[in-house]
């Protein structure tokens, strides 16, 4: 069983997701170039938003954390133990190390590489720290990571060096400590509600791995993109009056456009990463999908203010066959009719979307599609219901089919 979420939301000028150039991301679909908005800033729009993480919280879940700077958060828990700071730090890698990571070679106060850690998690890291301090701050600090421009000018030896290194941090700690440290891991622990949805991968430590629930699509627009530029001037307030021209000038690459966004969860691997709690995961879902419609991310909002909300939004959740992003609805762009209220680029969107639905279904046959709802600001939609209806209609559908539990 899944859930898909279907999205329509038509911005104003707007630079939402920008590209290494600083203009907004595109791509090329259909022949054509559409503005896109990436996953990973749709899914950290989506987990930062408070939505998200007052649903999480209401439910007693926990959260994520994405970080390099675990030593100095590890530091803070050992400091409300009434531990040394510098001595805590050195527990800190400790840990670090036994959980098989390393950190970073120009600054040894960060991780190697940016984790993906629940809050809950964490504090059981501190906690091990706590209970075992006397047998680890009497331990060797953990190796410092060679750099290709120092001992090991060669990268494979570099690798291999580093890997060693690891391994012995790893081992240099008890049975026991090593033991605990692998169940913070482990798939029956609280994991955190984002990461659940989301997933983890870490290379050198497999049992941190989890498979991700939710599958978010990059956000393509349904229209034609034409990339403008804005040339702005700035005048020093204190010029005097003999004087004339501006003090700073630029250009700001925006677009305008209506985007179509798709995601997806799996319950049964929803299920699986949050241990058939079916509390948590289904104030996941809710919360999610409350987020993911007034999450809006924020790339030069301070100048442009593109806080459009949704214009369409459509739930189904499906008992069977696989999952159908409706992205070739907009194979062929959408084009707005002048002087014609009703063929405007939201409604046109709209009945291009709903027409390729029918036309899957079908084909495909509409068997297990268990739940369909509609909202949207379109004045002549005869089937739509609200937001909050949706969301509580979806609650009920999840509560009523037992879809958390075994």
């Amino acid at each position: 069983m899944f859930i898909e979420l279907h999205i329509l939301q038509n911005f104003g000028p707007s630079n939402l997701n920008r590209n290494d150039v600083n203009a907004p991301k595109d791509c090329t679909f259909g022949g054509f170039r559409r503005a896109r908005i990436s996953s990973q800033c749709l899914k950290r729009a989506i987990r930062k938003h408070e939505a998200f993480k007052n649903t999480i919280l209401s439910a007693n879940g926990n959260l994520g954390e994405r970080t390099k700077r675990l030593v100095g958060r590890l530091v803070k828990l050992l400091e409300q133990h009434g531990h040394d700071s510098q001595a805590a730090e050195k527990v800190a890698k400790m840990i670090i190390a036994g959980a098989g990571l390393g950190f970073d070679k120009n600054n040894g106060e960060k991780t190697q590489y940016l984790l993906y850690l629940g809050q809950a998690e964490i504090e059981k890291l501190a906690e091990i720290a706590h209970q075992h301090w006397d047998d680890l701050i009497n331990l060797e600090s953990p190796p410092v990571p060679v750099t290709e421009t120092e001992e090991q000018p060669d990268k494979k030896k570099t690798k291999k060096s580093n890997k060693v290194d690891k391994k012995a941090g790893k081992e240099a700690l008890s049975k026991e400590v090593q033991t605990q440290i692998n169940h913070v891991f482990s798939k029956s622990a609280n994991l955190a509600a984002d990461i659940a949805l989301f997933g983890r991968m870490v290379a050198d430590v497999k049992n941190m791995n989890i498979d991700a629930a939710c599958q978010v699509a990059h956000a393509i627009s349904t229209n034609e993109m034409a990339m403008e530029m804005d040339f702005f001037t700035a005048v020093d307030d204190l010029l005097s009056t003999s004087e004339s021209g501006s003090d700073m000038l630029g250009i700001v690459e925006f677009n305008s456009a209506c985007y179509y966004r798709y995601a997806q969860i799996n319950l049964d691997t929803l299920r699986t990463n949050l241990a058939a709690d079916q509390e948590i995961m289904v104030a996941a879902i809710l919360g999610f999908l409350a987020a993911a419609v007034q999450a809006i991310p924020t790339g030069m909002q301070n100048s442009m203010a593109a806080l459009n909300p949704p214009s369409y939004i459509r739930v189904l959740i499906r008992s069977t066959g696989s999952p159908w992003s409706l992205s070739n609805a907009f194979i062929t762009p959408v084009r707005p009719k002048r002087n014609n209220e009703e063929s405007n680029l939201i409604a046109l969107s709209v009945a291009q979307l709903e027409n390729y639905l029918t036309r899957l279904q079908t084909l495909y046959g509409k068997e297990g599609f268990e739940l369909d709802n509609v909202c949207t600001d379109l004045a002549n939609h005869s089937s739509a219901i609200t937001f909050p209806n949706l969301l509580k209609t979806v609650k009920d559908f999840l509560q009523q089919s037992n879809a958390g539990s075994n």
